[in-house]
């Protein structure tokens, strides 16, 4: 096992999960690549459990999930040996969008998001199913508001454009006004069973309904096919189609491999890595929409091993990825709901995307304010010390042996914080930087300062906002 293999491993953690401290990057590289791929793919088969009810009895606000859900969120995500369940849980989350702002039922929210776990990795289909009987989803794209004779349109539209096929497609439409019509009109007499919020019954997650009385049952032509259709002849025909494959290789390729162009614009903006595209496209139909499937070919692709920080991390990944790091909040203790707002402050907020289209992802994270915000708190984090994580990088260097290079503290940095590279300038500047504070013994007092400040400085260049 050499250093490729574990810059390997780091770069699958950073894309497949929220990153990995060294000793674990050291242990997976250890078990081989495919066979961590495989683990991260089976998180049923995962025996290194979290101990959440630990963390509910400490943070009684988690009870019946009444309140403080991104908080439970983030802790999952920190602490959850099966990375690549709480990534796709998220990654879900930003194209099915359903927001707190007009659910305000965290409960419910609370279900939405277990249901994306649970079927984040299986079929496609059955998950556009899930999604559709969703009561967050129907209550926040007013599904439950569409009635046989006055059709609420919303969520025929958006399973349509933003859901599962995408308005174009190679410069051509993908569905027509029409289409949207018969898509709702499926969809009538899917419901709720109580409202949201949940009064006077209490704080209790509301459940999916079925009025068949309210259901359109006339025919109905949809894509081209006609038909007596209910919801999920419709999610059927809409499977079919190469437009929705393409949709879903595309939001992978982005989310894992290299930021894309934003979803608005893909009719007309041609994907940047075709050929990638094509074999997900490929393996969507060959295996009967199966993500998993998907994923597997994609992580073992030699276009995601070689494209390294080839996307900039979404403020979610980056605080999440910088706790992992310096091993915090591994158990409750006071005080987490500050690391939901910083999440909140960056530009991405648990259970509250901007809008029904999510995140837009890419350079469109970085502006002057929200760049501060996070250059400050990575930079806070590696530059403490009592973090064990910190620890543990300032004991790696230091059992290289008694004396340390400029060079060395520079690479050995970059090493332990995932393989990480730099320009020729900046690492040149950053060796310099060691030279003159005077850096050489590792035995000496002041060398975990050392590091920690070198640490600051690497977090704080260009090259650290990518994954």
């Amino acid at each position: 096992m050499g250093d490729k293999d574990i810059a390997l491993m780091a770069h699958l953690m950073r894309r497949a999960g929220f990153g990995a401290q060294y000793e674990e990057l050291e242990a997976r590289a250890g078990k081989g690549y495919e066979e961590t791929v495989e683990e991260l793919l089976h998180p049923e088969n995962n025996s290194n459990r979290m101990d959440l009810d630990l963390g509910e009895r400490y943070f009684i606000e988690w009870n019946h999930f009444i309140r403080c859900v991104p908080e439970y969120t983030a802790f999952r995500m920190i602490n959850s040996y099966s990375q690549l369940q709480e990534k796709m849980m998220l990654f879900w989350h930003g194209i099915l969008c359903t927001a707190d702002s007009k659910t305000q039922s965290y409960v419910t929210s609370h279900a939405e998001l277990e249901m994306l776990r649970l079927k984040g990795m299986g079929s496609f289909k059955d998950l556009l199913v899930e999604i559709s009987k969703d009561p967050a989803m129907l209550y926040f794209l007013d599904n439950c508001l569409s009635h046989k004779g006055a059709i609420n349109e919303n969520y025929g539209r958006e399973l349509l454009e933003l859901f599962s096929m995408g308005v174009g497609m190679d410069g051509n439409f993908n569905y027509t006004e029409d289409d949207v019509k018969e898509c709702a009109r499926a969809f009538t007499g899917w419901t709720i069973s109580n409202g949201i919020p949940g009064q006077p019954y209490g704080r209790y997650p509301a459940s999916f309904a079925y009025n068949p009385d309210d259901h359109d049952d006339e025919e109905k032509t949809f894509l081209g096919h006609t038909g007596n259709f209910n919801g999920e002849d419709v999610i059927d025909i809409i499977c079919q189609q190469p437009a929705t494959a393409r949709f879903i290789s595309r939001h992978f390729y982005d989310y894992f491999v290299a930021d894309e162009a934003q979803v608005p614009s893909w009719m007309d903006t041609p994907p940047r890595d075709p050929e990638t595209i094509k074999m997900l496209e490929d393996e969507y139909f060959r295996s009967n929409y199966d993500i998993r499937s998907m994923l597997r070919v994609l992580f073992n692709s030699d276009a995601f091993k070689n494209a390294r920080f080839a996307r900039i991390k979404g403020p979610i990944e980056t605080v999440i990825g910088t706790l992992r790091l310096v091993g915090d909040w591994t158990t409750p203790k006071p005080g987490f709901e500050a690391i939901f707002e910083e999440m909140k402050h960056m530009g991405q907020e648990i259970l509250n995307p901007p809008s029904v289209e999510g995140w837009h992802t890419g350079k469109e994270w970085i502006d002057g304010g929200t760049l501060v915000r996070r250059i400050n708190f990575i930079a806070d984090h590696v530059g403490d010390v009592s973090f064990p994580g910190i620890q543990d990088i300032v004991q790696k260097l230091a059992s290289e042996g008694p004396t340390i290079s400029p060079q060395g503290l520079v690479d050995g940095c970059l090493k332990l914080l995932g393989h990480y590279e730099l320009t020729d300038e900046n690492h040149q500047s950053l060796v310099e930087h060691a030279r003159k504070s005077g850096v050489s013994s590792t035995d000496a007092q002041e060398f975990p300062k050392h590091v920690s400040e070198m640490l600051q400085m690497i977090v704080a260049t260009k090259e650290y906002l990518y994954a």
